[in-house]
């Protein structure tokens, strides 16, 4: 699909050409960030980068984008033709894809001039919003099964083609296994998985022989579905017959539970399969699971191998969309960018001001203590004591005293348009996820009521944003 700059809200390309006519046009920074943890978790997975720097590489208007355009009859002819020629040429930051992320600091920097910077906010929240919910789903889910095998099931409930292959690739990074998705599995190279519906049992004239046949087709890869007429009658018993067959083999095979009571059956079904001697036998089951269904029959001790999620993971299930935003942080007056600030009746809605870092402290363990937020240009040494502010209530604050490394997260990715870093492969991405999560202290996995990681500001940054809300303050 052509990559167009129309992808984007029509109130940036109106705002775009007020810039050009009353050449309001400085260089600007902004920065993406979201206001709270989905699902009332205690992290987020950041992930879309790679898709957006590689749509903001190729970011045109082509002539029928143009035509588009004057149809409206709101654009102007030399406006037009400034876009023409358009493409972004600006810097972005970001942190690596994959990193495990929290509210209020800057996932992403753009520093660019204000109508590129302009144009590229909607498409940029639409990709870093959707697919960091998604991975973060995931995350979730994956560690609720005790690092099981997940499979993503999610293409015919997902919201349109593009965010089942959005989801496909998310769900992927936050730690899914594989995905049913076979388009994602060739565009992304993303394991691909399946088995049987209910429709190919059947078509046959027997349960048992739609088993047979599938087992002589997919004698490496059998997994029977096995709740279509009886699960524990003749649903188990002729899986059994089909499993010794193949066990004499040297083959073995799985059955899946599509439902149904998931803990009562499993236990049921690993009964008579270890009865029949098919201990090496797999139970794989779906139905509408979730993070919270899978934790509790894990914590129960279902004898359940691998999990099919569909619906509750690429739609978001309760929680919908990631509150990110995309805010103006600071501009350029002369040969100085000067910060800027938004004010809010919520403390919580006030941005914090100027071009940033973020440092994250580790312990001895490589587990992260908290989030630093300083100026760029700032530097912080791992030897040193830092205060950490809190970023609304000006007397609350702390001392780092117990670190042991840290590491600054943002790092340049594009320069004047263009890539100038190496990207990692989607299963590089993957492995940093589930490396990251298992490193994070399990107070801030909780589902429940989890732990409030710490992103604070540093002591010049403070100082700079409460003397900008004060200042605001009198003049209102």
């Amino acid at each position: 699909m052509y990559n167009s700059a129309l992808i984007t809200d029509l109130y940036e390309l109106t705002m775009m050409q007020g810039y050009f006519y009353k050449q309001n046009n400085p260089d600007v920074v902004f920065e993406m960030f979201f206001r709270r943890n989905p699902f009332q978790g205690g992290y987020s997975v950041f992930a879309g980068l790679q898709d957006l720097l590689q749509r903001l590489e190729s970011l045109r208007f082509n002539s029928e984008d143009i035509e588009y355009l004057r149809s409206t009859g709101i654009f102007r002819d030399s406006f037009l033709n400034y876009l023409k020629d358009f493409k972004f040429t600006g810097d972005l930051y970001a942190m690596d894809e994959g990193s495990i992320v929290f509210p209020s600091e800057p996932l992403i920097t753009v520093k660019a001039n204000l109508m590129e910077a302009q144009l590229i906010e909607s498409m940029l929240l639409n990709i870093i919003n959707y697919q960091t919910l998604i991975a973060t789903k995931s995350s979730r889910i994956f560690t609720a099964s005790g690092w099981a095998q997940i499979m993503e099931f999610g293409l015919r409930r997902a919201q349109g083609i593009d965010g089942a292959l959005s989801a496909s690739r998310a769900a992927y990074i936050g730690g899914a296994t594989a995905t049913s998705n076979t388009f994602a599995g060739k565009h992304f190279g993303i394991p691909v998985t399946g088995t049987m519906a209910h429709s190919w049992i059947m078509s046959f004239e027997s349960e048992l022989e739609a088993f047979r046949k599938y087992a002589e087709l997919y004698p490496e890869k059998v997994i029977l579905l096995i709740d279509t007429y009886d699960t524990l009658g003749s649903g188990i018993e002729n899986a059994i017959i089909v499993g010794k067959e193949l066990k004499a083999q040297g083959r073995n095979f799985g059955v899946r539970l599509d439902s149904g009571d998931l803990q009562y059956l499993s236990e049921k079904v690993r009964k008579k399969l270890d009865d029949a001697g098919l201990e090496d036998s797999f139970i794989a089951v779906s139905n509408d699971l979730d993070e919270n269904i899978i934790r509790q029959l894990v914590r129960d001790e279902a004898p359940i191998d691998s999990w099919g999620v569909g619906t509750q993971l690429v739609t978001g299930g309760e929680d919908s969309s990631l509150t990110g935003v995309y805010k103006l942080v600071a501009r350029q007056q002369g040969d100085i960018l000067v910060p800027t600030i938004k004010l809010s009746d919520n403390p919580e809605k006030s941005t914090n001001p100027g071009f940033k870092q973020v440092y994250r402290f580790y312990d001895d363990q490589n587990a992260p203590l908290g989030d630093l937020m300083t100026f760029y240009e700032d530097e912080i040494q791992a030897e040193k004591t830092y205060r950490f502010n809190h970023p609304m209530f000006r007397y609350k604050s702390y001392r780092s005293v117990n670190h042991n490394a840290v590491k600054p997260l943002l790092t340049k990715r594009l320069e004047g348009g263009k890539l100038c870093c190496e990207l990692p492969s989607i299963h590089d991405i993957r492995q940093k996820v589930i490396d990251d999560v298992k490193k994070l202290d399990r107070t801030y996995k909780r589902l429940i009521n989890p732990h409030i990681y710490k992103v604070s500001l540093s002591d010049n940054l403070a100082e700079l944003k409460f003397r900008m809300l004060d200042e605001r303050s009198e003049k209102n």
